[in-house]
C-alpha cells in the first residue's frame, strides 16, 4: 500500500494542475462540512471549477447539505460498480460534488484495486478543476493520513470549546510528524465574539510554534449565526440563501484571500459588547 500512497502523493502534487485542499477537525460537530460547502461553492462565484468529494465514506452530509441526491457514491466507484462520471453531480453556482454515501459504517479495509481507482480519480479531477476539496471524516485513519499528507493545503476547522482546541491541536500534531513541510490554515467557527474568535486561533498558531516549532496561518473566524441552521433545515448553503448576511460577507473576505495568496486574518463580526471571559490556558508544558 505504499507504493500506492507514494504515487497518489506525486500525482496530487503536480502544482501544474488543480489545487487540492483537504478540510479536517479533530472532533465532531463543530461546522466541518458546513464550511467546506459553503467556501466551495463561493469559490466557484469566482468563475472556478470546483469540486467538494465527501471522504466521510459510507456517513456523508455533502450532499444533504447541498439539498441533492446522489444516486452513487465515491463508495461505489471505488469497489468498481460504477464510473468516475457516475458519481459526479452538480451542486449550486456550477458546484460540483462527490457524494460518500450514507447507511455505511464505513470502509475499515483498502483494497489495492480501491487505492488505485482513488488514485486514478484524483489525477482525472486535478485535470479538471481549479480546486478539488476533500471533506474528511473527523479524525485520522492511515489510508486518510495518506490523503493528507498528499494534499496542497490542510484547512483546519475549529470551535472554541477547548476539547475541539485540543482535538485540533492533536490533529495537526499527527500529521505534521508525517508531514514536516505541510501547509496548515485555521478557521474557528460559531465564535460568539470577534475577540473569542481571534484568541482561539492564537492560542492554537503559539501551541504548534512552541511544541512542534511550526508555522501556521490563520484564516479567520465566523460567527454563530442563527441562519445557518435556517439554512441548513432548508437544505441550502447559506452563502446562496442568505448573500447578504455578516456571516456569507466575512466568509468571502476569507475565500477571497485565500484565492489570491493573501492571508491575514478575517474576524467574525462582533455582535454585541457582552463581556466573554477568556479562555483559561488549554496547553501547558509537555502538553504534547
Amino acid at each position: 500500500m505504499r507504493d500506492q500512497a507514494e504515487s497518489l502523493r506525486m500525482k496530487m502534487q503536480q502544482k501544474s494542475l488543480g489545487k487540492s485542499i483537504a478540510v479536517v477537525s479533530g472532533k465532531g460537530g463543530v461546522g466541518k462540512s458546513n464550511f467546506t460547502t459553503n467556501f466551495s461553492n463561493i469559490l466557484a462565484t469566482y468563475d472556478k471549477k470546483v469540486i467538494i468529494v465527501d471522504m466521510d465514506i459510507g456517513m456523508g452530509n455533502i450532499h444533504i447539505l447541498l439539498g441533492k441526491g446522489s444516486r452513487n457514491s465515491l463508495k461505489d466507484y471505488l469497489q468498481g460498480e460504477t464510473s468516475l462520471e457516475q458519481v459526479i453531480f452538480e451542486g449550486s453556482n456550477g458546484l460540483h460534488y462527490i457524494s460518500g454515501g450514507t447507511g455505511l459504517a464505513g470502509l475499515l479495509e483498502w483494497t489495492e484495486l480501491m487505492f488505485d481507482r482513488l488514485i486514478a480519480a484524483f489525477e482525472s479531477l486535478q485535470t479538471t478543476y481549479d480546486y478539488i476539496l476533500f471533506d474528511m471524516g473527523a479524525g485520522a485513519t492511515n489510508w486518510s493520513l495518506d490523503l493528507l499528507v498528499a494534499v496542497d493545503d490542510i484547512i483546519v476547522v475549529a470551535t472554541t470549546e477547548p476539547t475541539s482546541i485540543t482535538d485540533a491541536y492533536s490533529m495537526m500534531k499527527y500529521i505534521h510528524y508525517k508531514d514536516r513541510e505541510k501547509n496548515f490554515y485555521l478557521l474557528c467557527n460559531r465564535v460568539l465574539t470577534r475577540e473569542e474568535g481571534t484568541d482561539t486561533l492564537n492560542r492554537l498558531k503559539q501551541t504548534m510554534s512552541r511544541f512542534l516549532s511550526k508555522d501556521v496561518t490563520i484564516l479567520g473566524s465566523l460567527p454563530e449565526d442563527k441562519l445557518v441552521r435556517q439554512a441548513v433545515k432548508r437544505q441550502v448553503p447559506f452563502s446562496v440563501l442568505y448573500p447578504n448576511a455578516p456571516i456569507t460577507k466575512t466568509l468571502k473576505e476569507i475565500t477571497y484571500r485565500y484565492m489570491k495568496g493573501n492571508i491575514q486574518e478575517v474576524v467574525a463580526p462582533n455582535p454585541s459588547n457582552k463581556f466573554i471571559s477568556k479562555l483559561r490556558s488549554i496547553f501547558s508544558k509537555g502538553s504534547d
